[in-house]
This record gives C-alpha cells, structure tokens and sequence, in this order.
C-alpha cells in the first residue's frame, strides 16, 4: 500500500509539471495592433445648451403691473414694448414740473425786461448828468444839480446790477425747472419695458395687476443666435483643444440627432474640485427651439492620424497618460517593454508612438497573466 501510494503521488506530480510545462511551452494565439489610417482624435466633453448673451429685465421704478404685451416663447424687436406700469401719479408729476417750467420762463422774461429797462434808464441818467455838468462848468446850473445828476446815474448804474443778478437767478431757476421737468419725464419711461434688442422671451414672471418692487424681474430674454454648448473637459484631455475646431453636439432630448458646432472660446480658469476646463461650442446647425440648462454631450476633434497602431487601454500597464508598458512579440517570444503613446480615441485606445518600431508585434488583448520568454504568434 505504501509503494502503491508513492507511486500515484508521483503520477500526479508527473502530471502537474507536465501539465504546467505545456502550459508554458505551448505557443499562444494573440491578438496585436493592426495600421489604420486616418484616425479621428477626439475628446469628449459633458455640459449644457446656454445663452452667452442673456438678460433679466424689470422696472427700475415701481409700481402697479397693467399691461404685459409678450408672452413665453415669443420673438421680440429691439424697442418693442413688452410691459407697462401704472403711470397715473407720474403723469400728474410730469404736469407739475412742466408748469413749474412755465412759471420759470415768465419769470425770467419778466427779469430780463426790468434789466432791459434798467439799462435804458441808465443810459438816460448818464446822459443827463453829462449836460447838467457841462452847464455847471459854464455856470447857467448849479453844481447841486449837476452832483444830484452824478448820484442818479450812479443809482442807475447799481440798478443795472441787480437787475442783471435777478436775470441770472431766473435763468438758473429755469434750468433748474427744465431738469425736473426732464426728470420726471425720464421717470415716466421707465413705466415702460422695451426690448433691448432683438431677442426670444425664455420666461415670464409677472401678470397685470401685479405689484412690483424696483428692478424686480418681469421678463428673461436671450439673444438666440448666440446659443451655445458649455462643455465641461477632463484637464488630461483638454490639452490639444483650441479655438475654430469642430464639433458634434448631441442634446440628450435628440440622442440620434448631431449639430454641428465649432469651438468658440476655452476658459482661462479651471475647476478646482472637478478638474475641469469650460469649453464654449457655437453650433452651426441649431436646434429650432433650444432649451436653456439641457444637457449636451460634446465630442471635439482635435487632430487625425495620418496612420496609427491603437492599443486598449486595457492593454497597458501602468499608463500614466503618456507611456505604458505593453507586451510584444518578438520572434516567437512574449516581451515587456516600455513604449510612448500620443494620443487616445473616444474608445479607450492609445495611438502609439510612430517611433515604436513597426516590427514590434504589439499585443492588444491580455487574456490572463502572461510571462516574459513565453512562446508566441500573432493572430
């Protein structure tokens, strides 16, 4: 029994290494990285559809709603007017400020006739003096009446004066008016809400009768040819990003529809926490009627290769967002080596560096632990 047990031990051992010498000895069949040509090389981004040119618009005055003119959706003009207040109590202001201005005008007509009749009255008493002191000299006056002469004219001369400062007065009384006038008249406008360009109302907030606060919010406007995709991209991947590349959008409410797009502008600023760059995508061919905050997905073409070998991610070990190793067969046998990538496509494959010889036979596909001096062939 014990040399019965001794030998069904050493079958088995027998067994297992010859077992795991066919293992390792047999040749595999492996998949390795085929030339294609012309390669897309794109980077894939998630965001939303906004306005770059939004507005929300209200009264800088309050008052009492009585009239809104657009609705939710509607196309508007610039200078089209979409609201008004209640101008009841302004309208009896701007009355008030143009009497006002009416009593300022008479007023300063009535001041500059007096300094109208004070300077002819001047003119006259200078005059008269001037005779009663030449008759004096010759003595057919008195030298009283040639100095009460001299007094009057210089009364006159001081009325002249005053009557010149009461004009200024009533002249800046006026301008004074005038502004009021102005102001209250620019208030009145402000009763009303006019577009501030051509522009799609994207919400409505008040109804008449309602009673607002100061520049509290009636309408949302937008610009809607300034409709764009706000894309948020991975930091790693935004790099070979710029402006003027192309774009396909994908809203998530038309998944089997692409609009085409081009990338606008690139943020300056990343996202701290998310590690993101904003990317703006204008499209070319917009959706009719775009929904502010859906979401898109945004794929950018950032270049094409000529001809490249694309290995799985899957396949590499130890990518570090440029280089990896990966396995190679060379003349029958597995090897490890360290390669170079430059580029990665949407499904997960790294481009290798063209520098890589080409008779490097390229494993794309691991199916277990594999060991370097292991035999063999490409599939």
């Amino acid at each position: 029994m014990r040399r019965g047990l001794i030998g069904a031990v050493t079958a088995f051992a027998l067994l297992v290494a010859a077992g795991g010498w066919f293992w390792t000895t047999r040749s595999l069949s492996l998949p390795v990285a085929a030339v294609e040509q012309d390669v897309p090389v794109r980077v894939f981004g998630l965001g939303t559809i906004e306005a770059q040119v939004s507005s929300r618009i209200g009264f800088e005055v309050g008052g009492t709603l009585t009239a809104v003119l657009a609705d939710h959706g509607d196309r508007v003009t610039a200078g089209q007017v979409l609201a008004r207040l209640d101008t009841t109590a302004q309208a009896v202001r701007v009355l008030r400020a143009q009497a006002g201005v009416q009593s300022a005008e008479a007023h300063q007509a009535r001041t500059t006739a007096t300094l109208e009749r004070a300077t002819a009255q001047m003119q006259q008493k200078r005059s008269l003096a001037v005779r009663r002191r030449e008759l004096a000299g010759r003595g057919t006056a008195s030298v009283e009446t040639a100095e009460l002469a001299d007094t009057e004219a210089a009364l006159a001369v001081a009325d002249v004066a005053v009557a010149t400062a009461d004009t200024a007065v009533a002249l800046a009384a006026l301008a004074e008016a005038r502004a009021n006038l102005l102001a209250e008249q620019t208030a009145l406008a402000k009763h009303t809400i006019a577009a501030p360009y051509d522009a799609q109302v994207i919400n409505r907030l008040r109804e008449p009768g309602s009673a607002l606060g100061p520049n509290e919010t009636v309408f949302t406007l937008i610009d809607a040819t300034t409709i764009w995709a706000l894309a948020h991209v991975d930091e790693g991947r935004a790099g070979g990003i710029a402006e003027g590349q192309g774009a396909e959008v994908r809203l998530r409410s038309l998944p089997g529809v692409v609009f085409s797009g081009r990338v606008v502008r690139i943020g300056l600023e990343s996202d701290r926490v998310t590690e993101e760059r904003r990317v703006y995508v204008r499209c070319e061919s917009c959706p009719p009627n775009p929904v502010l905050g859906e979401q898109v997905q945004v794929e950018i073409e950032v270049g094409r290769l000529a001809r490249a070998r694309l290995v799985p991610e899957a396949a590499v070990v130890g990518f570090d967002g440029a280089t990896g190793k990966v396995w190679t067969i060379d003349n029958g046998t597995l090897r490890q080596r360290d390669v170079r990538f430059v580029a990665r496509t949407l499904d997960a494959r790294l481009a290798l560096d063209p520098a890589v010889p080409e008779d490097w036979a390229v494993v794309t596909r691991i199916p277990r632990a594999l060991r370097d001096g292991w035999a063999a062939r490409a599939q």
